[in-house]
């Protein structure tokens, strides 16, 4: 008896084209003529325009600053969702609001206030500036604007894995003798890893791109906290168009490779999960 299945919503064929139609030009043919574009310049200024001493520096500012905000995000990110998750307490729905506000306010926006609350007459500045610290104009500023702008990547990736989460194993595992630690090592990480991973990635790629809410705080110094996306505008307002071209499909290039990694290995996790 032959079987034949049915789709519960029909239109599939023509649905598949809209997608891939709209993949293509919203996402796909931007990036094959900036390709194309980086491919007219020519292989020996190509590469002079790439490896820059000033640009060199520029990528190293962008990745290390990515960097770090990435590392203190998924910390920090990751006890946020425990909390909203696990606990209840006066005012948490506000909280749980209150995350969202950097997906909703303008970078240059959050730019502003953060170079007014750490600038050395700011509420927060002027604390540190006795103790030898400076924030503003720094790579420290560089990297509080990245970790403010990204915070609720992690947060909102981890949030709904923890809320699905079976506690009955978990009290199952702690009736059996199983310790804390054990118990989130063996059953709750597996299960969070990957939307971790995720979250991760997504403010790695974040802060790799940022722009807005740097300019107002970092001082923008050549060599010391020039990100390279503010060195292309500075081309472009320049009229170096060709220059503005290279360094933009180096960063694509970069962050191509960056996502298929971190895509393959969330892959991995999920299948080493089962």
């Amino acid at each position: 008896m032959q079987q034949t299945s049915k789709r519960l919503i029909p239109g599939y064929y023509f649905s598949l084209v809209i997608t891939l139609l709209g993949v293509s030009l919203i996402v796909l043919l931007p990036f094959a003529a900036l390709v194309i574009s980086g491919w007219q310049v020519g292989a020996q200024q190509f590469w002079q325009e790439a490896t820059n001493s000033r640009v060199l520096a520029s990528y190293l500012v962008s990745i290390k600053g990515a960097l770090v905000a990435a590392i203190i995000n998924t910390g920090f990110g990751l006890l946020l969702a425990w909390v909203l998750t696990q606990y209840e307490f006066p005012g948490k729905w506000l909280l749980d609001s209150l995350l969202d506000l950097p997906f909703a306010l303008p970078t240059a926006v959050a730019g502003i206030a953060l170079a007014y609350l750490f600038s050395d007459q700011g509420w927060l500045g002027r604390l540190v500036v006795p103790l030898g610290w400076k924030i503003s104009y720094t790579f420290n500023g560089i990297v509080i604007a990245m970790i403010f702008v990204t915070l609720p990547f992690v947060v909102r990736e981890i949030q709904p894995v923890l809320e699905q989460l079976d506690f009955s194993v978990q009290e199952a595992a702690y009736t059996l003798g199983g310790g804390t630690s054990t118990i989130l090592r063996r059953l709750v990480l597996p299960e969070i890893l990957p939307a971790l991973v995720s979250g991760f990635g997504l403010v790695f790629a974040r802060c790799l791109g940022e722009y807005g809410s740097i300019v107002f705080i970092a001082g923008n110094q050549p060599y010391h906290t020039e990100i390279t996306p503010l060195l292309i505008m500075f081309k472009l307002e320049a009229h170096d168009y060709s220059g503005a071209t290279v360094l933009a499909l180096v960063m694509l290039l970069f962050s191509f490779t960056f996502s298929f990694i971190i895509h393959s290995w969330q892959r991995w996790l999920l299948q080493r999960k089962g």
